[in-house]
């Protein structure tokens, strides 16, 4: 596989528009639900997006009614022959998938125009920002089945805490739009016929107004803060903070906001 190019997939779309990286799942048949093929296509275009420069914000979408209904039937029924180690191998593909957009130096938006389901909403939530048409259930149902919510558990419990996480996870039921921003589980809801537009400003903005240097070294302390007790944190923000002043992008940013200039990034 090529590692600065989106491949022809087979149930992923690609394009890059001013600067705007947009992956779309393409299985509306099957209400774009994953499976071995559709997670090693999405890991693979979404590793060629991080190493394109000419990318600085990547949305994931999807065509259809449905944003992702989680795991496929069909592919769960051949989970019940697999190894212990061939099942270790597909989870951590999930696993590897979603450390590697939270991990990303690029921001990810989740536009979501259809319901996300366990492991579909699990890829919403790993994104850094998240919009939602009203009319989407969000939910992670992975109880029902007999399942465990195992690999979002990690991301959820960051983003909204231990309350609503088990609120979630344990009663596997699906909640609104209106509710998952309420939640903070999302952004926010925007309506079916404006959420295209919305999300293309929204990325825009990020790609004209923000440096990508910041961006990247704000979202890396993000992740990793968290787990640093305070002393330390305060200490690596402290080392974060200098480092950043040297950057070409603060230069740039701090001579042109003295000298009263518009930048562009």
């Amino acid at each position: 596989m090529s590692e600065h190019e989106f491949l022809s997939y087979k149930y992923l779309e690609c394009e890059v528009r001013e600067r705007i990286a947009y992956l779309t799942l393409n299985r509306p048949e099957k209400r774009n639900a994953l499976n071995d093929i559709v997670m090693v296509e999405l890991k693979h275009a979404v590793t060629v997006a991080e190493s394109r420069q000419d990318v600085k914000v990547v949305v994931i979408r999807a065509n259809g009614k449905a944003f992702c209904a989680g795991a496929d039937l069909e592919y769960l029924k051949q989970m019940q022959q697999f190894t212990p180690e061939q099942n270790l191998a597909d989870s951590a593909t999930l696993a590897d998938l979603f450390l590697t957009i939270y991990r990303s130096g690029k921001i990810f938006i989740a536009q979501v125009e259809g319901h996300a389901i366990a492991g579909g909403c699990g890829l919403a939530t790993v994104c850094d920002f998240t919009f939602v048409v009203p009319q989407a259930k969000l939910g992670y149902t992975e109880v029902r089945i007999g399942f465990i919510p195992a690999v979002v558990m990690v991301f959820l419990l960051r983003k909204i805490g231990e309350t609503r996480a088990k609120e979630l996870l344990l009663s596997g039921k699906l909640i609104d739009a209106v509710t998952a921003e309420r939640y903070n589980l999302i952004n926010a809801v925007v309506e079916a016929d404006q959420i295209q537009e919305y999300v293309y400003q929204f990325a825009l903005g990020l790609c004209e107004k923000n440096s990508a240097s910041s961006m990247l070294l704000t979202k890396k302390m993000i992740a990793d803060i968290q787990t640093f007790p305070i002393e330390e944190a305060l200490t690596f923000a402290a080392k974060m903070n200098a480092r950043s002043r040297t950057t070409p992008d603060c230069i740039r940013g701090i001579g042109a906001f003295l000298n009263k200039e518009q930048i562009s990034w």
